[in-house]
């Protein structure tokens, strides 16, 4: 069975070489000849093998790398390009978590930091752990969201290239958080997403009530999002992407065509069936097999 293995480098750091190229051949003789999509920083390597194999083909390549910055992907080719992306905010389409940005305007940034780091290791359940985190932010005037989307927030490099692109070629992107909808609204405009959902903070005469209204969208929430979005689009899930960092990311990311850790927390990124930790989000792109001249804006 036709799969392929894909190899991809930050050309700001290390390039992807030849010699490279000729350890991870060594080490996977089935692999075919290099197809570059973009010379010196992404390449396929076509290999026949079963599914089944796909696990072990990818650690003798990671083997042959020997913990060269350069992150390996492994799938079948069917279903390659995507027609439906569904992506996690904070810490993944943006590179900060918006609740630790707003404790840190309220003088509480050290403490609220340590729960959500601990939340997306997963080692705090994801519900009551948000609701304790909020509960700390009782007071803070509306005001403050406005000035940490201004002054903190920035977008992860890469993250409009692929919603530009995936767009441009009929496909749906749809931002889901754990967040709050202050957010994503204006995150899913900036990064360019369909559509976006998340939590809703509780205000009152300008103020955070500490509370957050219910339902609470978290890790099954999030998995029900994909499968509605996929059906609305007529789409099997195998023609859908997932990328996220957080425990509360993984139902979806294990259910869709091909799930994605990005930069993610060790319980995400050892379970994922592929993981980002060395280049940036433009490698969602050349994981469907995108040509680096086929990106939106090339």
């Amino acid at each position: 069975m036709r799969s392929v293995l894909t190899l991809i480098a930050n050309p700001e750091t290390r390039k992807l070489s030849a010699e490279d190229l000729d350890a991870v051949r060594r080490a996977v003789p089935e692999a075919g000849a290099p197809a570059w999509l973009h010379e010196d920083v992404a390449c396929d390597l076509l290999v026949d093998i079963a599914p089944a194999e796909l696990h072990a083909i990818e650690a003798a390549a990671r083997a042959a790398l020997d913990g060269l910055p350069i992150d390996v992907v492994t799938q079948g080719t069917g279903h390659r390009r995507k027609a439906l992306l569904v992506a996690d905010m904070d810490s993944t389409v943006i590179e900060q978590e918006c609740i630790d940005e707003l404790a840190a305007e309220a003088g509480i940034g050290a403490h609220v930091a340590e729960i959500t780091e601990r939340a997306m290791r997963g080692e705090l359940a994801f519900e009551p752990a948000l609701r304790e985190r909020v509960k700390l932010l009782e007071g803070l005037p509306e005001a403050k969201l406005e000035q940490v989307f201004g002054t903190r927030i920035t977008l992860s490099p890469g993250i409009r290239t692929v919603t530009d692109t995936m767009r441009l070629n009929g496909a749906y992107c749809a931002l889901v958080s754990g967040g709050f909808t202050f957010f994503t609204a204006r995150v899913a405009v900036k990064a360019g997403f369909d559509i976006n959902r998340a939590n809703t903070l509780e205000l009152k005469d300008g103020h955070l009530t500490g509370q957050v209204i219910d339902p609470i969208l978290g890790r099954a929430a999030k998995l029900e999002s994909l499968e509605e979005f996929a059906a609305e689009k007529s789409l099997t899930l195998e023609s859908t992407m997932a990328v996220g960092d957080g425990a509360n990311d993984l139902a979806m990311i294990e259910a869709a065509g091909i799930g994605v850790a990005y930069h993610a927390k060790p319980v995400v990124a050892q379970a994922a069936p592929a993981r980002i930790d060395h280049t940036d989000l433009t490698t969602l792109l050349y994981m469907q097999g995108y040509a680096r001249d086929e990106f939106a804006g090339a």
